[in-house]
C-alpha cells in the first residue's frame, strides 16, 4: 500500500492505493516496477534510494516477505516521504473485493441448529 506523506506538515500520511498480491515474488515486484517508473521524476537522492533498494534492498524484503514478516520501502523526494507497505496476510478473504457474489465455499457452510 503506498502512502505519501508531506514532510513540512502536520497531517498524516494518506493511503494511495492498494493491490493484492497472491505471493511474495508479486508483491515486490509490483513495488519494483513502480520505483522503476517513477525513479526518472525524483531528484537524485530520492532516485538513488530507489535503485538502491531495487538493487540490495529487494532481496532482503523478498526474504522477510517469505518468513511472513511485514516490510516497508521508503523514498523521500523534496518533502514528500513516499512508504509502500508490503505484509503477508495470514487469512482467506471470505468475499470478493470488487464484485457482490459470494466465493464458491460460501455456500458449501451449513447453518447447525443451537440448543
Amino acid at each position: 500500500m503506498p502512502r505519501t506523506e508531506d514532510l513540512t506538515e502536520e497531517w498524516p500520511p494518506a493511503l494511495l492505493a492498494s493491490f493484492d498480491a497472491y505471493s511474495a515474488p508479486q508483491a515486490d515486484r509490483w513495488v519494483a516496477v513502480v520505483l522503476r517508473t517513477i525513479s526518472p521524476a525524483l531528484d537524485a537522492d530520492a532516485s538513488d534510494a530507489a535503485w538502491e533498494w531495487l538493487y540490495e534492498g529487494r532481496i532482503e524484503t523478498r526474504r522477510a516477505l517469505l518468513r511472513a514478516e511485514p516490510c516497508t520501502v521508503s523514498v523521500t523526494h523534496a518533502s514528500t516521504r513516499i512508504t509502500w507497505t508490503i505484509r503477508p496476510v495470514l487469512f482467506l478473504s471470505l468475499s470478493h473485493r470488487q464484485e457482490t457474489e459470494l466465493p464458491a465455499c460460501a455456500y458449501r457452510f451449513k447453518m447447525q441448529a443451537t440448543d
